[in-house]
């Protein structure tokens, strides 16, 4: 013959449930004091550890200013918050040469440059090679005349390199052009054609 049930002990007021209810928001008012100081530290220190500040930058003759962290890379700066695309980001490891450009006449690979190293120098974008009028740089007629590019990915890059190519003195035959634009990748391969608008534009560069 089975035994009858023992009914489970209740509380003075009859529930367990309310008393669980009870003790569980009584911890979570005891804890919450704690966790919440702890949130209001963090993100006080993900704020310090940030860093944002103004950064001012001398682009193609316009001092312009940004507010950013100082991680931010001189790529980063100028396509995303001035919004010069023509730089591109192709391998982001400074092996392809798509972002480069020139700081203080000088090319750079600016995926592997910060934005503040750049403050208080001359920044020469591919936007700022035409003159007024819509007149074209040498190197960038050149490059039209002699079809040196295909996809264009490469071009800005390509064009700024060309340009500091010559400017270097490198440009005094098609060995050391190619030898000096190595750093220069164009998946399409128009390197007979990028050799030789370099060569034709160094005639009229001066």
């Amino acid at each position: 013959m089975s035994q009858p049930s023992t009914p489970a002990p209740r509380n003075p007021d009859g529930s367990r449930r309310t008393f669980m209810k009870q003790a569980g928001g009584m911890l979570g008012l005891a804890l919450a004091p704690p966790f919440l100081a702890q949130a209001e530290r963090l993100t006080a220190l993900s704020k310090k550890v940030a860093g944002v500040s103004t950064i001012s930058l001398k682009v193609n003759g316009t001092v312009r200013s940004i507010r950013a962290e100082p991680r931010v890379t001189l790529l980063d700066a100028l396509r995303e918050y001035l919004d010069l695309t023509g730089s591109k980001k192709g391998c982001d490891h400074g092996q392809c040469g798509a972002c480069t450009v020139l700081v203080d006449g000088r090319r750079v690979n600016s995926c592997l440059t910060l934005a503040v190293m750049s403050q208080g120098k001359e920044i020469t974008t591919i936007e700022g090679l035409a003159k007024e009028g819509g007149e074209l740089h040498p190197m960038q007629a050149a490059f039209l005349k002699h079809d040196g590019f295909q996809c264009g990915y490469c071009t800005p890059g390509q064009i700024l390199s060309g340009i500091a190519c010559v400017q270097e003195g490198h440009a005094g035959s098609e060995a050391e052009v190619r030898e000096w634009m190595s750093g220069n990748l164009c998946r399409c391969s128009a390197y007979p054609n990028i050799t030789a608008a370099i060569l034709e534009a160094k005639g009229k560069m001066g």
